[in-house]
């Protein structure tokens, strides 16, 4: 039996060594840069260092997170910043940014590379499609079912790393803008401000004033999820064949990190040592699981059930009362205890002969390793000779090595004298030449790679997309009602139309709308989220749209995940593909892997002009729309209500300042879109954006017709010269970050 790695969290170096007392078998740190945890302590350039070969010098491991997305100015530093990490050993990394990955292919090639789960992989497309690309590991979405983990683990034939215990996100992660539009600190950085911790009162209409179904008249928070603990149900997850069981929480305490790791540990190796035997969790051990910095209560996760209301914690979601004398005993057992490498010594001390010491030792491999090291010449001793006992006293001494002195055999040849100075630094020496033959098969030498050679400028331009586009720049309409539709269909300068899939599948008229729009470029918008749920979904879609008689009039598809990549590349798929803005390009080497692959790309909507300007490769512009703020497998109305399970539908979330947030009930998806109170309008910069942007969308989703063709007045002929940038809007509407960026 493979048996399952336990990865721990550490938010600094005390909580390493707490994580690899208590029995983690991996440990997964953030730098001062890069990590999705901003506000954690992180660890110093040197303390990298000093893990990396702490955890090899006990047979541990240690990944990396990389896992935020990157502006140009940061991945550009990025490799110099990983050389030393990766000269060292460093087992792997955790990573969000498609850039990122490239660079770490090119110059880095024999560490694995871990997909976070920050990039929303749900399913065994996805997770192909990024085994392809060389991804060793993939940390699904936490929202994945066990049965769609295992089909990923099988299926694929890669590894999978899956969340075990802690906090729980209510939106997908990667897939969250919530904090960054609000207030400008984006989770994508590491920076989430965790408004779904607020509390928000559910309507059915817009007005606040209007009367609510909602049964919870005080305060309410739907949108906070308790944490994960998955003590009780382990052997189903051990069956998975999972192969990390990763603890969240580089934000928490020591005591927190090594005191989960050690409950875990203890269960996971009572169920190898008999699979067989009946498996139950002692109530103290739960109970001090619960005392460990738990939130308003636990429950599974999403392993065996899609959504819920108990999964919800109505209440403050405050952290439960810790126990004081469980955190003293946690210290006491774990925190201090520094793991050591046990090493025989023989010291041979001759008058007139350099000292020599010989050091013994095991390696992980359980091959032994012996080094020897000269020192200062041994002296005739003039009046006090070194006894054995003396020689012995200070070369059993480990000071602040990793290393512990079993056993020392001095050879003395003589009357011999040599200073204690002299002795330590003997002593020093020998550690350092042991540390460094123990852990000589770890380091590597890196290499450096031009990542922006590329192709001409051209061939990275699907010539699809041109070619058919009536003008460039163009500027393109996205619609998922038929009144926004046939809206759209009617402006004569909108020259390419997104089109809702499940729009096209339930309404005939919208097929036959489409049939009189000869002069139009016509793409397929596909669902933000797919999951196993959607298998038969895909079918009917491929029979129907992608290889239906009505085939010819999709010049392409745009898609909203590496599901959906995924997907069309299994198929043979040839059309074009436009990724959304959720399919990330902060950076050049971003928009090169999407162009390399004939893919066309949105800019991302937490960018601001300087981050989206890269000359030769233009992306697509979001130009007005409400922002998708979280994409949930949760559902506001059956937490709130009841589940309606048919057709969408509107709620709108209300926060404590009267502000209201459209949330689409989406059940054929069986998901909830939480939209930004008020749309992105950039009508005021055609100037700028037309000098970056290969076209321009409008994306339409609440709005009544009338409103469709407020917007579309507002923007005729926007790339245009004599565009009237400052025109006034009949509608709020927010600049979102085009101007500011994400922190």
């Amino acid at each position: 039996m493979n048996k399952v790695e336990l990865l721990a969290p550490a938010g600094n170096y005390s909580s390493f060594v707490g994580a690899i007392a208590a029995g983690a078998d991996a440990v997964y740190i953030g730098g001062r840069m890069y990590g999705a945890r901003a506000y954690a302590d992180n660890f110093s350039d040197e303390e990298v260092c000093r893990a990396i070969r702490y955890a090899h010098l006990c047979g541990r491991k240690i990944y990396m997170t990389i896992n935020t997305l990157m502006k140009q100015r940061e991945i550009d530093e990025l490799a110099d910043y990983m050389r030393p990490f990766y000269e060292e050993g460093l087992d792997g990394v955790i990573v969000q940014d498609m850039g990122a990955i490239c660079l770490f292919k090119a110059q880095f090639p024999d560490m694995e590379i871990h997909a976070s789960t920050q990039l929303t992989i749900t399913g065994v497309y996805g997770a192909e499609y990024l085994k392809e690309l060389g991804i060793t590991r993939v940390v699904p979405a936490r929202e994945c079912s066990l049965e769609e983990i295992r089909r990923i683990r099988n299926e694929v034939g890669i590894e999978v790393e899956a969340f075990i215990h802690g906090a729980m996100c209510y939106s997908y992660s990667g897939q969250c803008l919530f904090s960054s539009m609000l207030g400008g600190r984006s989770g994508n950085r590491g920076r989430c401000a965790q408004p779904c911790r607020l509390p928000y009162r559910v309507t059915s209409s817009m007005d606040k004033t209007h009367s609510s179904k909602n049964p919870h008249k005080e305060e309410y928070y739907p949108l906070s999820l308790k944490d994960m603990c998955t003590l009780s149900v382990l052997p189903e997850l051990l069956k998975a064949g999972i192969d990390s069981f990763k603890i969240e929480g580089r934000m928490k305490s020591p005591e927190y990190a090594a005191g989960v790791t050690a409950l875990y540990r203890k269960y996971i190796d009572r169920y190898y040592a008999d699979p067989h035997a009946p498996y139950m969790v002692d109530p103290d051990d739960l109970k001090a699981l619960m005392s460990l910095y738990i939130r308003s209560d636990i429950q599974d996760g999403y392993y065996f059930k899609h959504n819920g209301k108990e999964m919800i914690t109505p209440g403050k979601p405050g952290y439960l009362k810790t126990d004081d004398k469980l955190l003293q005993r946690i210290r006491e057992r774990y925190l201090n205890d520094i793991r050591r490498v046990t090493v025989s010594e023989s010291v041979y001390l001759t008058p007139g002969e350099p000292s020599v010491l010989v050091l013994t030792s095991v390696n992980n491999s359980g091959e032994g390793v012996a080094v020897s090291v000269s020192g200062d010449v041994a002296e005739a001793a003039q009046k006090s000779p070194l006894s054995e006992e003396a020689v012995r006293k200070q070369l059993l001494k480990a000071g602040d090595s990793l290393f512990s002195v079993s056993d020392c055999n001095v050879v003395l040849s003589g009357n011999v004298f040599m200073p204690v100075k002299s002795l330590n630094s003997l002593r020093r020496e020998g550690f350092a030449a042991l540390e460094e033959a123990l852990l000589s098969s770890y380091k590597r030498h890196s290499q450096k790679a031009d990542l922006n050679a590329s192709e001409e400028e051209d061939t990275l331009i699907p010539h699809m997309i041109r070619a058919k586009e009536a003008r460039y720049p163009y500027l393109a309409a996205e619609v998922r009602t038929l009144p926004a539709l046939k809206a759209v269909l009617e402006a004569a300068y909108i020259g390419r139309v997104y089109i809702d899939a499940d729009l096209l599948m339930s309404d005939p008229e919208a097929i036959l709308a489409l049939k009189s729009a000869v002069d139009k470029v016509l793409y397929v918008s596909m669902p933000y989220i797919l999951r196993a749920r959607d298998d038969d979904w895909l079918i009917a879609f491929r029979k129907e749209i992608l290889e239906g008689e009505d085939k010819t009039l999709f010049s392409g598809i745009l898609a909203r995940n590496t599901e959906t990549l995924g997907f069309l590349k299994g198929i043979g798929y040839s059309g074009g593909i436009m990724c959304d803005a959720g399919l990330y390009s902060w950076n050049r080497s971003a928009r090169l892997f999407w162009r390399k692959r004939g893919y066309a790309f949105t800019y991302p909507l937490e960018c601001n002009r300087e981050d989206l300007v890269a000359p030769g490769l233009n992306g697509e512009m979001i130009l007005y729309g409400r922002t998708p703020l979280m994409l949930s497998a949760n559902c506001v109305r059956k937490t709130c209500f009841s589940c309606k399970n048919e057709g969408n539908e509107y709620l709108f979330l209300h926060d404590r300042y009267g502000t209201a947030f459209p949330v689409l009930t989406d059940c054929r998806h069986c998901m909830n879109i939480i939209y930004n109170s008020l749309p992105l309008s950039l009508h005021g910069f055609s100037g700028q954006i037309s000098s970056f942007a290969e076209g321009g969308r409008l994306c339409f989703t609440t709005e009544r017709v009338e409103e469709v063709r407020q917007v579309l007045s507002l923007y005729q002929g926007f790339f245009d010269d004599e565009h009237q940038g400052n025109a006034l809007a009949p509608f709020s509407f927010t600049k979102g970050h085009y101007k500011r960026g994400a922190e």
